[in-house]
């Protein structure tokens, strides 16, 4: 098959569910590429907004083919620069059936916009396009407004679902969070995201004897990932004298924000150690004897298969779908619950270690390249056959 990835966004803003999910089915024989058109803020690291190409291009990252374009968006304008979005895209696969030919199905990584730009071409051109979903519902209730609502995106992406050939949702729960928006009549098969279960492989941790027990936390600084709530947890657990460290990392973790809200409590053990890259992410999870979320929201975070996949368990909140809660490597409380939290946070630091290879083995199962890669297969030839 002939395989186009469209994703929504891109580096230098994330995405990289797109790049394993192209590599994962180019491995199984495919020729897959991705068409990224990414939109840079002025004002979110405002020096790519100024220093980033003008021109389209097409490059190589992990020997799959991008062909890239930089968007600069305009403040306040959501509609033009939504219009303009989709209108570039539209433009860039112009121009890649010119090089590459026609591709047999396009897979776009969220509705809001590939998915929408993909049935726009789709019409077009007669291609089926498959949408595979990530966005919560509270990312939507920011932009939207809470259901019933009027926002004149709705329409267009509620199209979007009906007329995809599937909707792929990371997490089940997914349609009906988003049913308020969307309704349900649509067809949807749910499917893990990948994790690069090669790089995040299983390893044993040190010994626990004559050492705190240390937690990490890997989210951005934001409401959403309910950090407040973690950190009241861990003024809980220090009140109790429970030996335990917190290691935080991602966006802004070492901020000003962050790091008063530390100091407000009065912690002493917990430890900022700001964005990390992929390497660094790694480094810190067999640092650890657990990973601890305490997000508001969530579809599927991929730190939480990351973590299993070196042989760690997990601390989590609702917010946490159903397709990662590993029996009691992963323990759920209700979010918002600090309480709870430093409950569940105290009762796994005094059990024995989990079994980390197995737990391991269990995500391989799940989200591995090569379970996910064969996944997305057979739903691509089911949707070819039946077109």
């Amino acid at each position: 098959m002939h395989i186009l990835e469209i994703p929504s966004f891109f580096t230098p803003y994330g995405g990289e569910f797109c790049l394993e999910q192209a590599k994962a089915l180019k491995a199984l024989g495919h020729e897959v590429r991705i068409l990224s058109n990414v939109q840079l803020g002025v004002t979110i690291k405002g020096k790519d907004y100024w220093v980033l190409p003008f021109s389209r291009f097409s490059h190589q990252r992990d020997g799959i083919t991008v062909y890239q374009s930089f968007q600069r968006g305009l403040p306040k304008l959501v509609h033009y620069n939504v219009t303009r979005w989709v209108s570039i895209v539209e433009s860039m696969f112009r121009e890649y059936i010119q090089t590459y030919g026609k591709p047999d199905i396009l897979h776009a990584h969220c509705a809001k916009w590939a998915g929408y730009a993909a049935m726009k071409i789709s019409q077009q051109y007669r291609i089926p396009y498959v949408v595979t979903e990530h966005l919560s519902l509270m990312s939507l209730e920011e932009e939207f407004g809470k259901a019933p609502s009027a926002a004149w995106q709705i329409p267009l992406l509620k199209q979007t679902y009906e007329q995809a050939a599937m909707v792929i949702p990371v997490a089940e729960e997914l349609v009906a969070d988003t049913a308020c928006y969307y309704g349900t009549d649509y067809s949807w098969k749910h499917l893990s995201n990948v994790i690069d279960t090669a790089f995040f492989y299983y390893a044993e941790r040190e010994s626990r004897v004559d050492r705190p027990f240390r937690f990490c936390c890997v989210a951005d600084y934001a409401y959403r990932k309910g950090y407040d709530v973690l950190l009241d947890a861990c003024r809980l657990l220090q009140d109790q004298g429970c030996d335990i460290e917190l290691h935080i990392a991602g966006r802004l973790t070492d901020g000003k924000a962050c790091q008063q809200a530390i100091t407000d409590r009065g912690l002493m053990h917990v430890v900022a150690h700001g964005p990390l890259d992929r390497e660094g992410v790694r480094t810190l999870l067999y640092q650890s004897d657990a990973l601890v979320l305490a997000s508001r929201s969530e579809v599927q975070p991929l730190v939480v298969f990351e973590a299993m996949s070196t042989g760690i368990p997990v601390v989590g909140t609702m917010s946490i779908p159903r397709c990662q809660r590993l029996g009691k490597d992963c323990r759920i409380v209700p979010v918002g619950d600090a309480a709870a939290l430093a409950e569940a946070m105290q009762n796994l630091s005094k059990e024995t270690a989990a079994d980390g290879e197995q737990l391991s083995e269990q995500v391989r199962q799940i989200a591995s390249p090569e379970v996910v890669g064969k996944q997305l297969e057979q739903v691509f030839s089911d949707v070819l056959a039946s077109n």
